[in-house]
């Protein structure tokens, strides 16, 4: 594929190039037009790219490093407006409308949500977030609108980012008592992984692909046999901008729908379950539950004893 004479990958390039050379990553007008300008590029679905196709090495170096300076400006952007929403000497909660990005999270949580609701039973009590950030929105979103009588455990690396998360909440007389922070590596948790139902994993975990599997193997090795696997994904030109979740990177797990948004939530969502659990239960979803592609806000499900794919949506057996 010769990527270089593609315009839109042109166009990417040439932002990658103004981005790679700014002098700070932390928000301010040049720095928030320029990734403005990068996810509005890296938005349409009407495109024929695929970036696991790419040979051309420049972009594929390219976009390896891209990946990480997004990952490193976010950072920078949730730890700027964590600390803005966390000063209020009100709720805190009141005022996550601040932040710029608050309404994808709403779409994003609210796809997650129902997509989890194909797939499993009953409402899960014990939630654990894999780098939930100095902006913990997901969890938050989930536990105040999804899921109000579950425990959501949040772990970080950073334990100035737990700090900053922690503070957001401790003044809501309900998420104060059901969110729980971690300060740890999650290739450091062993022990209480296999405690919890569903186990979310961020997409700024792993920001290459080595690290991605790496952090994946280690969550397979100590969850419980049965419990699912939520992960963000990648698709299109957003493969620029994060790193793409492969079925074959999910080896032990059955992956039960890959779906991609084409709307402006960036992220792609994979819904895994753990090996080792009832054969019946895992038998009595494969094939079954196709999720058709619609509004993010809205998710529908049909029964295909075909499984047959519909749209932006993968349906997957088992990884051996």
């Amino acid at each position: 594929m010769a990527c270089q004479d593609n315009l839109v990958v042109k166009q990417i390039m040439d932002l990658y190039n103004q981005i790679s050379n700014l002098e700070s990553l932390k928000p301010s007008k040049n720095v928030d037009t320029l990734f403005g300008q990068l996810v509005s590029t890296c938005l349409p679905t009407d495109t024929n790219i695929d970036v696991k196709k790419i040979h051309d090495e420049k972009v594929k170096d390219m976009r390896s490093h891209l990946i990480k300076l997004c990952g490193e400006a976010e950072g920078y952007l949730e730890q700027h407006f964590s600390k803005i929403i966390g000063s209020f000497e009100d709720n805190p909660l009141n005022h996550l409308h601040i932040f710029p990005y608050y309404n994808n999270y709403l779409k994003l949580s609210k796809l997650e949500f129902d997509l989890l609701a194909q797939h499993t039973s009953h409402v899960p009590s014990k939630i654990a977030f894999i780098g939930s950030g100095p902006m913990p929105l997901t969890s938050i979103v989930l536990a105040k609108f999804h899921l109000p009588n579950t425990t959501i455990h949040n772990f970080d690396i950073d334990s100035q980012a737990n700090t900053l998360a922690s503070n957001i909440v401790s003044r809501d007389p309900d998420l104060s008592k059901r969110m729980v922070f971690h300060t740890t590596d999650v290739l450091n948790a062993t022990e209480g992984l296999d405690q919890y139902d569903v186990v979310f994993l961020a997409a700024l975990v792993g920001m290459d692909k080595e690290s991605k599997v790496k952090a994946i193997e280690h969550l397979e090795k100590h969850m419980a046999p049965g419990a699912v696997l939520m992960l963000r994904s990648a698709h299109g030109l957003r493969a620029f901008l994060y790193p793409i979740v492969d079925s074959c990177d999910l080896k032990g797990f059955e992956v039960l729908t890959i779906y991609h948004p084409s709307d402006d939530v960036v992220n792609s969502v994979v819904i895994a379950r753990k090996l080792g659990g009832s054969s019946e239960a895992r038998s009595s979803q494969i094939g079954r539950c196709v999720v058709m592609p619609c509004n993010c806000s809205k998710v529908h499900a049909i029964m295909n004893n075909r499984g047959m794919k519909k749209g932006l949506i993968e349906e997957f057996s088992a990884i051996e």
